[in-house]
């Protein structure tokens, strides 16, 4: 009953993904392979606003990166006091990772919770961020912890992160834990004040924290490295005519 031609549960799904066709300068770009990877994009401060360009370096079918993961963090209803009542919609918070050196986050709020967990999921991918990873004591093996002391704050929450010695693991709340393990980050000690119990905020917090490790310039990075010229200025683009 209800399974007719298609038309039913079970049938349609999975089918061939539509060619992306870019919508942006950059995204022209990138499918023509002008930047190497989503390093480059970064270095020159180029905002990301198709989620495809996520897709084409963190996917198997795209340049053969490391695959993003994604994760639900928190849903939640809110609601609005109207004339006629309440009006009831869904907060949804979705954080993506690599498990190596990036990490997004993302919240939206619609009428239904799909709506909201995708949105959400498109707005992780186009606020993707670059994780520094440094050491604590001597610089032995891969970096594993914060390069220093970084502090974010959302709301009332401010979020506290210390580098930790090899092998300690990650000292932190069960929710901020997973953010700090889609950044790739192996050991660190967690300090929280505030009202933790707002997810939301907790979250958030924790991930302006992270974004601040490319924000602080160390003695290792003092050597100047020659910037090439930006390749949004080299490479025109032509323009498909309609």
């Amino acid at each position: 009953r209800g399974r007719g031609r298609g038309r039913g549960r079970g049938r349609g799904r999975g089918g061939q993904k539509e060619e992306w066709i870019p919508a942006t300068k950059l995204g022209r770009l990138v499918q023509d392979g002008k930047f190497a990877s989503i390093t480059d994009i970064f270095l020159y401060s180029i905002r990301i606003k198709e989620p495809e360009i996520v897709d084409f370096y963190f996917s198997s079918e795209g340049d053969g990166g490391p695959e993003l993961k994604d994760e639900i963090m928190k849903i939640k209803p809110v609601q609005k006091q109207t004339s006629a009542g309440q009006r009831t919609r869904f907060k949804a918070w979705v954080a993506v990772g690599d498990h190596k050196a990036h990490v997004g986050l993302g919240q939206k709020c619609a009428a239904e919770v799909g709506i909201a967990i995708r949105g959400a999921h498109i707005l992780a991918k186009l606020s993707l961020i670059p994780v520094r990873k440094g050491y604590w004591g001597s610089k032995l093996g891969t970096p594993h912890t914060v390069p220093c002391k970084l502090t974010g704050k959302c709301g009332s929450c401010r979020v506290r992160l210390i580098p930790a010695p090899r092998g300690t693991g990650l000292v932190a709340a069960t929710v901020t834990k997973k953010v700090l393990a889609m950044a790739g980050i192996e050991d660190v000690y967690c300090r929280s004040t505030g009202q933790t119990r707002t997810t939301g905020n907790f979250i958030v917090a924790c991930f302006l924290a992270l974004r601040k490790s490319y924000k602080i310039l160390t003695p290792d990075l003092w050597p100047g490295v020659e910037l090439l010229q930006n390749p949004l200025d080299i490479y025109p683009v032509k323009m498909d005519k309609k």
